[in-house]
């Protein structure tokens, strides 16, 4: 069977524009939170977010482009740039038909939708842009990236709200594994800062209403969470089979070595009690993997610091593992960057990556009082901590009951 290794990095995040801004951010302990300057919120009652700060699209992409691009695919893009440079691939030395693309992304271009809507009734039909349609699609994530090298593999956009991203590198990684291609570009993207999707999101009660104290907003696992902070942002992983990579030269941050992915077929938002199709999903990416249970030594938690993730993420862990849970070293990148929806997953791989690459584990913000229902975990919190990690799993779980979970081994 063909083996998957990762020879490229890229982010964008409320952490910084760049991978390595970010994990060093990441590392100390920092918070990307804070007020929302992206649009007015004096008629909302959430008026805090983790917004990607000093974006400038057309330092990296040209500015006719950019203006025809969401401010998500304009992320997507910028993040699969660095990534793609980080890997030192020349995609012109290669067959590019062997090299897709599959980007992850739960709402797409929301903002380009709220304003040409607004024209639509304020101007009506006439008003409405010719670019809305292609700016608006969630594929455009995957299918610029793709247009932009000319790239002929694999591509297609992964929508399945928080899990989206990890989809992606799940199946970018069976995609290489099984032959389809020896390259793939993918990751997560995501805008959602607006005020259309803010007012949905609070007025479903999911958000943190800590107006006050953006920074302690976001509190996985603690007593006193009280919703998720939304979030923008994007990360892009270069995948390649890995005789291919070794042929070219490239550098390996890891291996991917298991995928596992479950339906809760139970609520439209809600987790299935007891997280149990989070169990059957970090199990799926056990047995792909071939390891034992024993050998994870770290897991990068879904942890979005809502009341039902929480507990039942932690429940599902303690499930799977049994004995070895206590030994398990946990965090959840959340805490620092909010939640950023269908980037989520492929932003918490490359934490994931980098916590393997230099056997550290950054820490948890903001949990100050565990909550009981979430003890017998080692979650860490008051700093980073070095690991001894050969194994690590990322968890991304999403409204609708979508679950997926992405096994790394170190390389």
């Amino acid at each position: 069977m063909r083996r998957v290794v990762v020879t490229g990095l890229g982010a964008i995040t409320p952490l910084g524009n760049d991978v390595r801004t970010t994990w060093e951010r990441l590392l100390k302990g920092n918070s990307g939170i804070g007020k929302i300057t992206a649009f007015d919120t004096t008629e909302h009652a959430v008026k805090i977010a983790g917004e990607v700060k000093d974006f400038r699209p057309d330092e990296r992409i040209p500015p006719k482009s950019a203006r025809r691009l969401d401010r998500c695919v304009q992320l997507s893009l910028w993040s699969a740039i660095e990534a793609v440079e980080d890997s030192k691939i020349d995609f012109g030395k290669y067959d590019p038909d062997r090299i897709g693309v599959i980007i992850g992304s739960g709402i797409g271009g929301l903002s380009t939708w709220e304003a040409e809507h607004t024209k639509f009734i304020k101007q009506g039909p006439s008003r409405v842009s010719p670019f809305l349609i292609p700016m608006m699609i969630s594929d455009m994530t995957s299918g610029y990236v793709s247009i932009h090298w000319g790239l002929k593999g694999p591509n297609y956009t992964t929508v399945s709200a928080c899990a989206s991203g990890a989809h992606a590198i799940g199946e970018a990684f069976r995609a290489i594994k099984y032959d389809d291609a020896d390259v793939v570009v993918t990751g997560g993207a995501e805008a959602p800062i607006t005020p259309f999707a803010v007012a949905g999101f609070t007025n479903m009660k999911a958000l943190s209403r800590r107006n006050d104290e953006p920074e302690r907003a976001s509190r996985p696992f603690d007593k006193a969470r009280d919703g998720f902070v939304i979030a923008e942002g994007a990360a892009t992983l270069v995948l390649e089979e890995l005789k291919f990579a070794e042929a070219r030269g490239a550098k390996v941050y890891c291996e991917i070595m298991g995928y596992g992915a479950t339906g809760d077929g139970y609520h439209i938002t809600a987790p299935a009690p007891e997280g149990e199709g989070a169990r059957r999903s970090m199990a799926r990416a056990i047995k792909e993997a071939a390891c034992r249970k024993e050998d994870i030594a770290f897991i990068n938690t879904h942890g979005t610091s809502t009341e039902l993730n929480d507990k039942f993420e932690a429940k599902a862990i303690k499930d799977l593992f049994g004995p070895h849970a206590s030994s398990l070293v946990l965090n959840a990148t959340k805490s620092m960057l909010g939640h950023s929806l269908g980037a989520a997953g492929a932003v918490e791989s490359v934490a994931v990556i980098l916590s393997i690459r230099d056997q550290i584990v950054h820490p948890t913000l903001n949990l100050e009082d565990p909550d009981p229902e979430c003890d017998g975990l080692d979650i860490v919190r008051g700093g980073s901590r070095k690991v001894k990690i050969d194994y690590g799993l990322s968890n991304s779980l999403g409204f609708g009951g979508h679950n997926a979970t992405l096994c790394y081994k170190r390389f």
